[in-house]
């Protein structure tokens, strides 16, 4: 039976770069996904936007890591990953929203963050043509950005296994091996794996995995749809988040909605329905398009004679909180969590793999102790997130 350093459950946003940091470093590294190929889960659900600007410091860091792997990625590996640092835009309706963006501005310049909050002059030239009325302002991030999910991925699993980590596909782990509290091993549908090291990367799923070694993750997907235009000129290269919810009687109440567009002048947007949508169902629905294209028209007209190509549902791994969970537990030496991503999960990848990596070869900085102690499994989830 073939023993691996660690065994990386889920070929995802999280999985795959965490595979990359890990084989980088000479881990020997195998990655176990019950789909066919890498990214096939709810990384090719993702939009493809990337901030430092949350609202959690531990979110802030290890997204700050992440922009500095995206933003150089094609210079130092010579792959086109679709970066593009267009930056983002928090809009303000409502007196309340301008005074908790300016107070989030505060926080997150303490923590080195390039953003500052806008008057509606500078939100009209980011965005030509918005809808202004009521518009007090908002904040603008130029150093966030996008990418595509899925050749960010390719291009990850491509360098992770030129570095020698291994996949297998179409192999669903069924539990994971322990003996006097540590673990010893994987068994999938298929084989059998020694490891002393587990990684939990398996988003939506999360909870199924932990309760394999007696984990209770407080994890629960929700669903979430998004939707891609035609091409048209690009006129605009900011993501725009308009966070004022809106009533809806006929078609259903929703919270924020986002929207940017990319390289190829299609413009990719998503919404955060009120009441969320709990479960695994990633069908779409017929409500989801008139919610947000009755929205994003109002705010900026001139989408309304834009095609719509097609619209997905996707997977939200959801904690109480909006934060990942990342770290050891107390119960079982050897395992570790990288759920609980909120969404988030392209954005936080490569600097969770890199964290995770570090947990594993016993190489953590003292930030990195103060991002596992935020976000451990063991923590009181009660400081909601701001911007999750």
């Amino acid at each position: 039976m073939t023993e691996y350093d660690v065994i990386i459950i889920g070929a995802g946003s999280v999985g795959v770069p965490t595979a990359l940091a890990t084989s980088k470093d000479n881990l020997k590294t195998l990655v176990i996904d019950t789909l066919p190929s890498v990214a096939q889960a709810d990384n090719k659900h993702a939009i493809g936007g990337i901030r430092a600007t949350h609202s959690q410091k531990s979110k802030i860091w290890l997204c700050q890591r992440s922009i500095e792997i995206f933003s150089t990625w094609e210079e130092k590996y010579g792959d086109d990953i679709w970066w593009s640092q267009g930056g983002y835009t928090f809009l303000a309706f409502t007196e309340k929203d301008e005074e908790m963006l300016k107070n989030t501005v505060k926080l997150q310049k303490g923590y080195g963050l390039n953003i500052d909050y806008v008057g509606p002059e500078k939100i009209k030239e980011l965005i030509p043509g918005i809808n202004n009325e009521n518009l007090y302002g908002g904040t603008h991030s130029p150093e966030d950005g996008n990418c595509s999910p899925l050749l960010s991925l390719h291009a990850f699993y491509r360098h992770s296994r030129n570095n020698g980590a291994e996949y297998k596909f179409n192999e669903k782990v069924i539990d994971i091996l322990t003996k006097n509290g540590k673990i010893v091993g994987v068994k999938t549908t298929k084989n059998s794996y020694k490891t002393q090291n587990v990684v939990n990367a398996t988003g939506a799923y999360a909870k199924d995995i932990g309760r394999m070694i007696g984990t209770d993750l407080p994890v629960a997907p929700e669903s979430h749809e998004a939707g891609i235009t035609e091409p048209v000129q690009n006129f605009f290269s900011t993501m725009v988040v308009d966070i004022q919810p809106a009533v809806d009687p006929l078609f259903g109440d929703s919270k924020n909605y986002y929207f940017y567009q990319n390289k190829e002048g299609k413009i990719i947007f998503c919404l955060t329905p009120k009441p969320n949508i709990l479960g695994v169902d990633r069908r779409e629905t017929s409500f989801f398009l008139p919610q947000i294209a009755k929205r994003m028209i109002r705010l900026l007209p001139r989408l309304k004679n834009i095609k719509i190509r097609r619209t997905w549902r996707g997977l939200y791994p959801m904690t109480p909180d909006g934060n990942p969970i990342l770290g050891k537990v107390d119960n079982i030496e050897g395992y570790i969590n990288a759920v609980g991503m909120c969404g988030q999960g392209f954005m936080l990848g490569p600097g969770v793999g890199e964290i995770i990596n570090r947990i594993l070869t016993d190489n953590l900085s003292l930030r990195d102790k103060e991002i596992i102690t935020d976000l451990s499994c063991s923590r009181e989830f009660c400081q909601e997130e701001e911007l999750k």
